[in-house]
């Protein structure tokens, strides 16, 4: 029987850090697939389409909402971000685990259709280090760093809706809790019984 690939949702508030740590924990896990979202974002410096999102207009994500063809969808700050459910479906029916970067409204919509992915959210150890982040990227001006800060404590507030709590003070750290969240999931009871079974028989007999 081919085992069924688990989905973990990671999401956090803006300039917590979840994109660097996804990164580095697709270094370390590399069975791990990452989901690539479609967006109407512009493209930033340094972004590729089909690596970092798949970029796209407005009207051609209107017509794939209309469609169903997203499993999550949300606007932020302006912009429109959605993930892919045939993709999603296919990758965990083959076996692999998916992982998605999102925001606490795409972590909703996913906890109510797959209430078994595991959700991780990320927590920055002050609002004072998120600032400090956001100017550090260099990638928005004052306007818009000062409405993403606005929007922290809203976001922040989910925190109640994740499975894990990780903080993100120290990078490796907080690389190394994620890391040990991921290894733990495949030997839950659930996954592990088909796949044991011959040895548990052969111990119980």
């Amino acid at each position: 029987m081919q085992r069924r690939g688990i989905l973990y949702t990671v999401f956090a508030p803006s300039g917590a850090g979840k994109t660097s740590l996804v990164k580095a924990l697709l270094d370390q896990r590399p069975e791990l697939t990452v989901s690539i979202s479609h967006t109407t974002r512009a493209q930033r410096p340094g972004e590729v389409d089909g690596v970092n999102y798949h970029f796209t207009n407005r009207e051609t994500f209107t017509g794939m909402i209309e469609r169903g063809e997203f499993l999550e969808q949300a606007e932020v700050f302006g912009n429109l971000y959605g993930t892919s459910q045939q993709w999603v479906e296919q990758t965990l029916a083959s076996g692999r685990d998916v992982i998605l970067e999102i925001d606490w409204q795409g972590a909703q919509q996913i906890r109510r259709l797959m209430p078994d992915n595991i959700s991780i959210f990320i927590l920055p150890p002050s609002l004072e280090t998120l600032l400090h982040r956001l100017n550090a990227r260099g990638q928005d001006d004052e306007a818009v760093i000062q409405r993403r800060m606005a929007q922290a404590r809203d976001e922040l507030s989910h925190y109640t809706e994740a499975d894990f709590l990780v903080v993100n003070d120290q990078f490796d750290k907080a690389l190394a809790d994620l890391v040990a969240i991921v290894r733990a999931q495949p030997l839950r009871l659930s996954d592990q019984i088909d796949h044991l079974q011959p040895l548990l028989q052969q111990l119980l007999s």
